[in-house]
This record gives C-alpha cells, sequence and structure tokens, in this order.
C-alpha cells in the first residue's frame, strides 16, 4: 500500500512512520507538502499516487488559537478542505484526525459519534470546520477524533510532567477535566488496522484507550511509573486545582470521554489501556536519555 501522511513530523506522524516499513510511505511534513496550499497539495497526491492519505497535520495550539483564529482555520479547515479535495478527485480516501475538543463537555457520560457538537473555544471550532469540509469534498473519508494524545515526540503532557517532576517539588494539575489518554503509537496502529482490514465503512469513528481518567489522576500515574523505572524525580507533591484556577485562555470541556465502540466493532479492534502504553513511552524516553 502506498501511503501518504500529512504532518510527519508530528507525534503520530513519526509513529506511523515507524510502524510502515512493510508499505510504501511518502511522509511530508510542512515544508514538503503545506497542506494550506490547495496546488501543492494536488501536486503531491498526483507525483506520489497513493492509495490512501492520512492527515496528521494540524494547528494543535488550544490557547494562542484564542489569539490566533486565523492560523487555525487555515490549517485544520482550510487544509482538511485542501486534502479532502484532493483525495476526492484521485478516487483515494482520507483518513483525518479531529480531536475531542469539539463536543462541550457537558455530557455525564462519554461522547458517541451520534451527539451533538458544541466546542467551547476556537480549537475546537476550527477541528470540527475542518471535520466538516471533509464530510463535504470526500466521500471516502474516516474522521477518527481523538484525545489527550502523548507518545516519546514531540510535546506533551507527559515528556512535560516528567520534564516539571525532576526539577520541582510541587505541580499544581486540574482535577475538573476528564478524559481518555491515547498513545500515538497505539493511535497509529489502529489507523493501519483499519486500512489494511480492507472494511469500507466510511465515516466518523472515535478512538481512544481506556481508561477516562483525569488530569490530576494522569500525572500522578505518570509521576509513579517514572518512579518505578528510577527516574531521578524529586519528591513532588501533585496540587489539584480548578480550570478556573489554573486561568489558561482557552476553555476545555469538563468531560471529553470518547465512546469508541463502533471503532472497535467495525474493524474488530481491541483498543488497550493507556496505562502499558504509559509504560511503554516512558521507557523509552529513559532509554533515550530525554524529556524535551
Amino acid at each position: 500500500m502506498r501511503l501518504l501522511i500529512a504532518g510527519a513530523n508530528g507525534q503520530l506522524g513519526r509513529e506511523i512512520s515507524r510502524l510502515t516499513s512493510h508499505h510504501t510511505l511518502l511522509a511530508a511534513d510542512s515544508s514538503r507538502m503545506d497542506i494550506t496550499d490547495a496546488d501543492a497539495v494536488k501536486r503531491a497526491v498526483l507525483a506520489f499516487r497513493p492509495d490512501a492519505v492520512i492527515n496528521a497535520a494540524a494547528y494543535r495550539f488550544v490557547d494562542r488559537a484564542e489569539s490566533e483564529p486565523g492560523a487555525a482555520f487555515s490549517v485544520n479547515r482550510d487544509g482538511a478542505a485542501n486534502l479532502a479535495g484532493a483525495c476526492h478527485a484521485a478516487g483515494i480516501p482520507l483518513i483525518h484526525l479531529s480531536t475531542d475538543c469539539v463536543f462541550d463537555g457537558s455530557k455525564q457520560s462519554a461522547y458517541s459519534t451520534y451527539d451533538a457538537t458544541g466546542p467551547l473555544g476556537v480549537y475546537g471550532a476550527s477541528k470540527l470546520a475542518g471535520e466538516q469540509a471533509v464530510r463535504s469534498l470526500c466521500e471516502r473519508h474516516l474522521i477518527l477524533r481523538t484525545s489527550w494524545v502523548f507518545s516519546p515526540h514531540g510535546s506533551n503532557f507527559v515528556k512535560k510532567i516528567l520534564e516539571l517532576s525532576c526539577t520541582q517539588e510541587e505541580l499544581r494539575v486540574v482535577n475538573d477535566q476528564r478524559g481518555c489518554p491515547t498513545c500515538a503509537g497505539e493511535l497509529a496502529s489502529g489507523i493501519l488496522h483499519a486500512l489494511e482490514s480492507g472494511v469500507e465503512a466510511w465515516g466518523t469513528y472515535h478512538f481512544c484507550q481506556p481508561s477516562p481518567t483525569t488530569w490530576h489522576a494522569f500525572a500522578g500515574a505518570i509521576v509513579a511509573e517514572a518512579g518505578r523505572q528510577d527516574w531521578p524525580l524529586r519528591s513532588v507533591r501533585i496540587l489539584q486545582v480548578s480550570a478556573r484556577e489554573l486561568g489558561l485562555p482557552a476553555k476545555r470541556p469538563a468531560n471529553s470521554v470518547l465512546d469508541c465502540t463502533d471503532f472497535e466493532t467495525t474493524f474488530c479492534y481491541t483498543i488497550p489501556a493507556w496505562s502499558a502504553s504509559l509504560d511503554t513511552v516512558i521507557r523509552d524516553l529513559r532509554g533515550a536519555s530525554r524529556v524535551i
């Protein structure tokens, strides 16, 4: 299979590249294929002639998006539209990554793909607009909403907590937002499984790892696992704070737990718990002697 991946230098892009030795891959970062440039996207698709395109490119700065809405929508909506149009013209499917932030967090239980959306901030709104563009422009699509992505690469919550725990004695972490951490490696495995399955059940799905937790509890799990792996941590205390106390520019959903039943049933795939993935990621970081 020939796969073209946009956003190849991101967490997911790097994990897909790692897992695709049995496929022919064109890993394109923004310097090789700027998804906001419709002509550049068309040229890349025509030149490489992929069997599918994976859009792992995104404007991910949730707080900065509040003051940079143009940049967020340019990548997350217009870039997605460019890829969708090119895929439709070439008659190939597009796998597009979206986010839990398309929901407002008011639901008490896990969100299904049938629940109404209602983003609270610019980032979520731009990602929702990207979803809508993909649906309208490319019939053969898989939209995968995911959440709280972590890996040994790039910038993410796991690496930040490890970094701070090696230098500080006290951390303040939000305890009133609930969701599901998702390892980029497991997300990449799920995407490749869906592509390789031959199941053409196009539409919107959720993919995150069980079980739901809070940012505060997740931070505690990170520190505990790092301790078991003999990281040089300080005797860190992790204090619980509310999102309001933290005062970040962008609002996040209080509950962004995603129901992944449809993905698991449709593609005969069991998503593993994030705890085992966390163990592996921390071990990889320890082995590479890197945190940031």
